[in-house]
């Protein structure tokens, strides 16, 4: 199987958000990096899976500067094989990443693309049904389970109030969600494979963004617990009632 996996750099869970230049740009000052971890941990290890149990390759494609490079290694270190970096400036539009990854798999002939189900910083869950449109290939959202018979692809994923589950044949494009796969921690010999393993950079296609964020605003700050004595339960009933509106 040829696969191709999308992924992206996003701040570190932990790092502290703020933003400059009258709220219009997000201010990167002291923020770590990490490889988004739905891409990594559920659409990336199960491709290298696939490739382990069926043979094949996996390509890793990320759009961005070469401050994406040390992500884009990480990704290799855990399996894949080869990368592309797409080489762009940041941009928050999905569409003009799609279009960047569309590009590169065309006439690549990847028999499956898969992306994380949404990036932690913008939850967008944009770019996998955008590029499945682009290349006019079925698209298979939130996937949890996924497994090969034949030249089909089972997959399983929750809907509201139960499961789905699909069965696609030939190339198609599947975001990954929480249960597709178990996360992987690059060992030394991976990392040190990584190095000698092709990072291929080429030009961006044309593509216009069509959207452009204006401002950023931070949510307003989480109110603090009220403790109520677990011998007063009429309390507790009055404030799940009155303020929570719980009941």
């Amino acid at each position: 199987m040829k696969l191709l996996v999308c992924i992206s750099r996003t701040p570190e869970t932990t790092a502290k958000i703020s933003f400059k230049d009258n709220d219009t740009q997000f201010n990167t000052d002291g923020v770590q990096y990490i490889l988004n971890p739905y891409d990594e941990w559920y659409a990336l290890v199960r491709a290298i899976e696939l490739k382990e149990q069926l043979g094949g390759t996996v390509t890793v494609i990320n759009v961005g500067s070469s401050a994406n490079d040390i992500i884009i290694r990480k990704a290799l270190s855990i399996g894949a094989d080869d990368a592309v970096r797409v080489d762009a400036e940041e941009v928050g539009s999905a569409l003009f990443v799609a279009k960047q990854i569309a590009a590169h798999a065309k006439d690549a002939g990847y028999d499956m693309i898969f992306t994380g189900k949404e990036t932690i910083d913008y939850n967008g869950s944009e770019v996998g049904a955008i590029v499945a449109e682009l290349l006019d290939l079925p698209y298979v959202s939130y996937a949890s389970h996924l497994e090969m018979e034949s030249d089909t692809a089972v997959i399983t994923r929750e809907i509201e109030g139960g499961v789905e589950v699909a069965a696609v044949s030939g190339p198609c494009v599947i975001s990954a969600a929480k249960g597709l796969a178990e996360q992987r921690i690059p060992n030394m010999k991976g990392i040190m494979m990584s190095k000698r393993k092709p990072l291929n950079v080429v030009p961006a296609v044309e593509a216009n963004a069509h959207v452009e964020a204006v401002s950023y605003k931070l949510p307003a700050a989480k109110s603090g617990v009220k403790l109520v004595d677990p011998e007063n339960m009429d309390e507790l009933v009055r404030l799940l009632h009155e303020e929570a509106k719980a009941i």
